[in-house]
């Protein structure tokens, strides 16, 4: 398994409460955002597990919803559910997102 899937796990427990609160605003992109780092999370693990274009496919995939979960924590920054995101949290999903690139 990559180490980047323990950082993307890391990741989802630090925004629980995040998740949390987005969802008593706005369900809709509260369960967008659920699924977006559902899908980061289990993309990376079936990837780590196929072979050839199959992998590639799957750590793209996780690359699209690590960036559609840092999207719904900024719309929801825009919206007033939450303050701006936080350097730490930026600094994780560049961390994600930069080695999904280096795979894809």
């Amino acid at each position: 398994m990559l180490r980047i899937y323990d950082v993307i796990l890391d990741t989802i427990v630090v925004l629980r409460p995040c998740f949390e609160r987005i969802e008593r605003k706005d369900p809709d992109l509260g369960r967008q955002m659920r699924r977006a780092a559902s899908s980061m999370a289990l993309n990376v693990s079936e990837g780590s597990y196929s072979r050839g274009r199959n992998r590639q496919v799957r750590y793209h995939s996780a690359l699209g919803s690590a960036r559609e979960t840092l999207s719904c924590l900024e719309v929801a920054a825009a919206f007033g559910y939450l303050e701006a995101v936080d350097a730490e949290t930026r600094n994780r999903f560049n961390t994600i997102v930069g080695t999904l690139m280096k795979l894809v």
